[in-house]
Order: structure tokens, then sequence, then C-alpha cells
């Protein structure tokens, strides 16, 4: 019997406990048989971002606590897209680590 792959990190060492897959990476478990919902969250040119692409910023953002900013053209990879109102995307930006971004500031790359 082959399981599906970790929806959150593509893992493929994911095992069955009773009804739930659970992944040992990212620790993540989920029912096979409820569909998980899919969030429509999508870029400053309305394209529909997903987890994985590559992203640009098109502002200037300033970063809560630090003195440097983030410069537009500055490049991200979007690792979690949340259900939040004001930070929908969970970033690894290019120079800058792992940061939450508003998806209205960034378009694909």
């Amino acid at each position: 019997m082959s399981l599906p792959p970790c929806p959150h990190c593509q893992s493929e060492f994911v095992y069955q406990y009773q009804q739930l897959l659970i992944c040992p990476e990212c620790a993540h478990e989920w029912d096979p048989d409820e569909q998980e919902e899919k969030l429509d969250v999508k870029d400053a040119n309305g394209n529909t971002l997903f987890e994985g692409d590559k992203v640009t910023l098109v502002k200037d953002l300033k970063v809560k606590g630090s003195s440097n900013g983030l410069k537009i053209g500055t490049k991200a990879l979007i690792k979690r897209i949340s259900d939040r109102k004001d930070h929908q995307l969970d970033c690894k930006v290019d120079g800058a680590g792992d940061i939450l971004i508003t998806a209205k500031y960034v378009k694909k790359a």
C-alpha cells in the first residue's frame, strides 16, 4: 500500500496511525478521507500563490524590530500559506531569513 506524500513538506516518509497519516519530518497529521481545504491567496497581479512558489517583493517593506528593511525586487520562497488576515505567507527571504509577508506585496517570479 502506497501512502501519499505529506501535503506540507512533500516528504515520502509518511506513516499511518489509526485513521491519521503522520509525517515524521514536519509533524503534520491529517486524515486522508477528509478533503483538505485549499487557501486561495493571490499576489499583487492576481495570480494564485502556492507553497513552494518563488516570489519577488513589489514594494520596499519595513521589518518590525529591525533597522533594515526589505528592498523592492528581493526574492523569497513561500514555505507555508496561512489563513491569517494580516500576513498570509511564511517565506524564506534571501539575506533576511524566515519572515511573514502579506500577499499583496509580492508577485510570482
